[in-house]
């Protein structure tokens, strides 16, 4: 079996691979990482575990800490310049958040093609790959809650909205949902009109990903956990039988 753990910036997602499917799927906030140790008592351990973390040192510490005897199998993940098909455009491959290599490492495990790999979360990160699997290069703008938050804390007499997205908005909420819901979704689909390669095909994942999708002009499909896709091929890449 294989733990894939993508250690995101308001939560942790994991899933337990085995017999050529995920046994079993979870997220738990950051503060409930301890929960984590029920893993280590429902099931046997893994022969690897695989981290994606972008929380930081403590997050880290935290994760090993609940997985107790565990820890000693954890694999950290860093972007490199090139694996599982995906060989990666940044200036400093390094620099290139985990959480987005992994999803496009997993993306490209799906399907061939020109792709662009949307994660719909804290941030919403816009990613292109083409054909090849050459990473071009990438968007990050704040996720749902992010904008609505800034316009919260940062104004003086805007709301934290709760209103719906309207083609023609007639009230402040509504305004305000519509904004933050167009901006993200006017950014995927300007990507999309970019990206080389008559068969392309998005694929958009996380949290945010149905209330993004409804309101694409352009075909989209969703694909869960990317991330916990990507780490259980480099997994595979690297096992001593491969």
């Amino acid at each position: 079996m294989i733990l894939c753990l993508d250690s995101g910036n308001s939560r942790i997602k994991f899933g337990l691979w085995g017999d050529a499917r995920w046994l079993h799927e979870g997220a738990l906030d950051h503060a409930d990482c301890a929960d984590l140790a029920r893993l280590t008592t429902d099931w046997p351990m893994p022969a690897r575990i695989m981290l994606a973390n972008v929380a930081g040192a403590a997050a880290e510490q935290a994760i090993r800490q609940a997985l107790g005897a565990w820890s000693t199998k954890l694999t950290v993940i860093t972007s490199t310049a090139a694996a599982g098909g995906v060989r990666n455009g940044y200036r400093n491959p390094g620099q290139l958040g985990v959480d987005r290599w992994c999803a496009l490492i997993g993306a490209r495990s799906l399907l061939p093609g020109a792709l662009l790999v949307v994660m719909a979360g804290t941030a919403t990160t816009v990613d292109s790959l083409d054909a090849s699997g050459h990473f071009l290069g990438g968007l990050i703008l704040p996720g749902q809650q992010l904008m609505l938050s800034a316009l919260a804390r940062n104004t003086a007499a805007l709301p934290f909205a709760t209103g719906q997205r309207q083609d023609w908005p007639q009230s402040t909420d509504d305004a305000i949902v519509s904004g933050a819901i167009e901006a993200q979704v006017g950014a995927i689909e300007r990507a999309w009109a970019r990206l080389p390669g008559a068969e392309r095909v998005c694929l958009i994942s996380g949290g945010n990903a149905a209330l993004l999708t409804k309101h694409l002009v352009m075909p989209c499909r969703q694909a869960d956990n990317l991330p916990l896709l990507g780490l259980k091929v480099l997994a595979d890449e690297t096992s001593p039988e491969s």
